[in-house]
């Protein structure tokens, strides 16, 4: 998962703790090499608006098995723990995954680097969850494969994105040291088009809603040019049709903020 690590940042936070506006303690992370770079008010309020978008497109994600890939050190974890879910998460960085098994105990944590992942690897699952890797990767489509193959029900999938109306991959280089970066030092920034129509070749059903998250990296009008160097969208996967005005089955030119 992406976010730009502010210098200071844990500064800024131990200063909001003091006057009682932020409390230490819901961001609180294992020590491990990862941690600070996930914790930065803008990491923190980027992660917030994606699942409030998510609460209310009204999907069935209470009491579900979920598999996690590209999970960090598990900041997306607890929206569906708190829903009662059985969760599986990944991670590539063995450090992520040593901070997900320190927060979550009782929850399984697996090493998978989705750029060479084994078909074997990870749990099928109800749902699959992937907000904020797919772009991370230097071969998107073996690894949506990969998820579709562990998905039961519904792959859930959040990414940077291009703009554009015709199918491209757009790779493009990432800092490797970075532990918020492709680890292979390769990512890309697909077109939606490319990401519906890779989706479609693996699921049925394939949505995007109607409505962006409220915040600048996720556009509402495709017709111009992008106005923040990061652009995003959401798209949901299903083995079954999906009755639900908030989701369409195409890629839209114009949404609205939730």
């Amino acid at each position: 998962m992406t976010e730009r690590s502010g210098s200071g940042a844990l500064k800024e936070i131990r200063a909001l703790a003091s006057k009682g506006l932020l409390r230490l303690s819901t961001l609180a992370h294992p020590q491990s090499p990862s941690a600070d770079h996930f914790t930065t008010l803008h990491y923190q309020r980027h992660n917030q608006r994606r699942q409030e978008h998510l609460a209310t497109l009204g999907l069935p994600l209470h009491g579900r098995s979920v598999f996690e890939v590209g999970a960090g050190i598990g900041d997306h974890t607890t929206f569906f723990l708190d829903r009662g879910c059985t969760v599986v998460s990944s991670d590539a960085r063995p450090e992520n995954v040593e901070a997900l098994r320190a927060r979550f105990p009782k929850q399984d944590a697996l090493l998978i680097d989705l750029d060479h992942a084994a078909a074997s690897a990870g749990r099928s699952s109800e749902i699959v969850y992937c907000y904020g890797l797919l772009y991370h990767l230097s071969r998107p489509a073996e690894a949506i494969a990969f998820m579709a193959q562990h998905t039961r029900d519904l792959l859930l999938l959040e990414t940077c994105v291009s703009f554009g109306t015709e199918a491209q991959i757009n790779l493009c280089s990432e800092l490797a040291e970075d532990p918020t970066q492709a680890v292979s030092g390769t990512g890309c920034r697909p077109t939606r088009p490319w990401v519906f129509a890779e989706l479609g070749k693996h699921f049925p059903h394939v949505y995007m809603p109607v409505t962006q998250p409220c915040h600048e990296e996720f556009p509402i009008d495709w017709q111009g040019r992008p106005q923040t160097p990061l652009t995003r969208a959401v798209f949901v996967a299903s083995r079954s049709p999906i009755d639900n005005p908030l989701l369409q089955p195409g890629v839209p030119m114009l949404q609205r903020r939730c």
